[in-house]
């Protein structure tokens, strides 16, 4: 048998490893584009953590006492960092939720300074805490600055769900384009490595 050219085989292992794009809006805005545009927030929920909900023993700050990133979660993170780089969406804010899958999920992404976001915690099994939620994000990313920095938010299903009508996948993203009002689903994308 007959070996690939290399320069073949670094194709195919790119069109493996490269992130599944696709538009989630029909007016076909490109998801990429309204984030290098700056007038963008991707709201990505944090990468693989095998299981559902917490631990009766939960406590934000201690990480034993939560569900956490398994190593494909880990591979998960690092290929969001990857490919926002290689598309140049560098210069970015990103805040996450105080879970530490969602820290984790942050960090490994490698695109700067991480800080956490009490409105993006998880209200799974804190119902009461849905709607102060939601109104102290929405208020969040009303006030920030139009400086061409995308937002990058790592954050839960319920969050992202309740917030775009839009369920995801561990390590996949949603972005929005940020109108006068609510934001706008841009499109999806699957960061799964």
């Amino acid at each position: 048998m007959k070996a690939l050219p290399f320069r073949i085989l670094l194709m195919i292992l790119a069109g493996v490893c490269l992130p599944n794009l696709s538009s989630g809006s029909s007016e076909g805005l490109d998801p990429v584009r309204t984030l290098k545009s700056g007038g963008g927030v991707l709201m990505i929920r944090h990468a693989n953590a095998p299981g559902s909900g917490d631990p009766a023993n939960f406590k934000i700050g201690d990480c034993a006492t939560q569900r956490n990133l398994d190593e494909r979660g880990r591979a998960q993170a690092r290929a969001i960092g990857v490919f926002l780089r290689h598309h140049g969406i560098v210069k970015v804010r990103v805040y996450s939720s105080q879970w530490c899958r969602c820290l984790e999920t942050a960090r490994l992404m490698n695109l700067g300074t991480v800080q956490q976001l009490p409105a993006l915690n998880s209200f799974f099994s804190r119902p009461d805490d849905r709607e102060p939620r939601l109104a102290a994000l929405k208020a969040f990313l009303a006030e920030q600055p139009h400086d061409g920095r995308p937002i990058i938010l790592i954050t839960h299903y319920v969050t992202i769900e309740a917030m775009t009508g839009e369920g995801v996948s561990s390590g996949e993203g949603l972005v929005l384009q940020l109108n006068n009002g609510s934001p706008k689903v841009a499109g999806r994308l699957d960061f799964d490595p």
